[in-house]
């Protein structure tokens, strides 16, 4: 495995700027997230480091060698789709071993054999492998297809939504895989995804891309606890923050030029209104079980609380809202330090 390093990367099509001056490190062993909207240019940073794309400006390090001119075949990356990819006629094992089997590595069949059948034991699907590719599920198609990048143990696997395409169940699961696997190899992978989710459980660091522009970059809870800004606050946490103008909570004090609170769901706490004072009216009440989620209208803002499931709160009862450790932000969107 090996450290991945941009400086300073840009990538334009056509008048189209999809990547500007990025620069990121994914270090040795590392499991690196790249969360964004489509269009914010993941894709595109997983295919300047591929080799797939090349930049209009900027560096591209792997294993300490500057690989921005480097041919695919030279960069020893293994790339894992959002679609399968597999070979339909070929069976796992043949589908497994295909990447070894290239005239540049002449790897003896034992070696293969035996490399195929520790992947497979890995991703789990060693009791398909005689089963040709078109007779697996949707899961056991994406572990064959991440099995076959990992069987080639690269400098770093790129794994571009490798999930999405999956029902809710089978993201879960396989989620769950990939981490194991990651740490169990050590492996560094740069994984890209629009789902805050993933990012939050897979990552060791997660960057936020916006327009091609890193917007931040750290740890989950950091970016949780601490984000740059209301953009960046927004793609970590489910339910999303709420963002509440601070003229609507006039009683909360605040920093100078505070124009809107951020107030994640377990950092509101409410109460019911008494003596005619409340600050908003439950509008929806949602009952889930093991918590509940009330939706309070405050002047015409919509703000999403959890509650315990004993709560006896529902349908147009008045609320008095008290924030715990809120986030403070400017005109401009940024945060403001309290």
């Amino acid at each position: 495995m090996a450290e991945v390093t941009l400086k300073k990367v840009s990538k334009r099509f056509g008048r189209t700027t999809a990547i500007s001056e990025l620069d990121l490190t994914i270090r040795d062993g590392e499991f690196f997230v790249l969360l964004g909207p489509t269009g914010a240019g993941k894709t595109t940073t997983l295919r300047l480091i591929a080799g797939l794309e090349k930049p209009e400006e900027g560096t591209i390090i792997i294993a300490g060698q500057d690989a921005t001119l480097d041919a695919p075949a030279q960069r020893d990356v293994s790339f894992v789709f959002q679609q399968y990819s597999l070979y339909p006629h070929l069976s796992v094992y043949e589908n497994l071993a295909f990447p070894l089997r290239a005239p540049s590595r002449k790897m003896p069949a034992a070696e293969i054999a035996q490399r195929v059948e520790r992947v497979a034991k890995m991703v789990r699907i060693d009791h398909k492998l005689q089963n040709r590719s078109t007779r697996l599920s949707g899961g056991e198609m994406q572990r064959v297809a991440i099995g076959r990048a990992l069987i080639r143990e690269p400098n770093i696997y790129l794994m571009d939504e490798p999930l999405s395409s999956l029902d809710a169940k089978l993201r879960v699961d396989l989620r769950l895989e990939i981490k194991r696997i990651q740490r169990d190899m050590g492996a560094t992978i740069l994984y890209v995804t629009h789902d805050a989710v993933e990012a939050m459980t897979l990552a060791d660091r997660i960057g936020i891309l916006r327009e091609g522009q890193l917007v931040q970059q750290g740890s989950p809870r950091e970016i949780y606890e601490r984000p740059r800004n209301i953009y960046a606050a927004l793609k970590l946490g489910q339910p999303a923050i709420n963002l509440i103008p601070a003229e609507l909570m006039p009683a909360e004090p605040k920093p100078p030029n505070t124009v809107t609170f951020g107030a994640r769901t377990e950092h509101i706490t409410i109460s019911r209104g008494q003596n005619g004072k409340a600050d908003g009216r439950v509008v929806l009440a949602e009952h889930l079980g093991n918590q509940s989620n009330l939706l309070i209208d405050v002047q015409g803002t919509q703000v999403l609380v959890l509650v315990p499931p004993e709560s006896t709160l529902s349908t147009g009862d008045e609320v008095e809202l008290n924030l715990r450790h809120p986030l403070y932000f400017d005109r401009e969107g940024e945060r403001i330090q309290p």
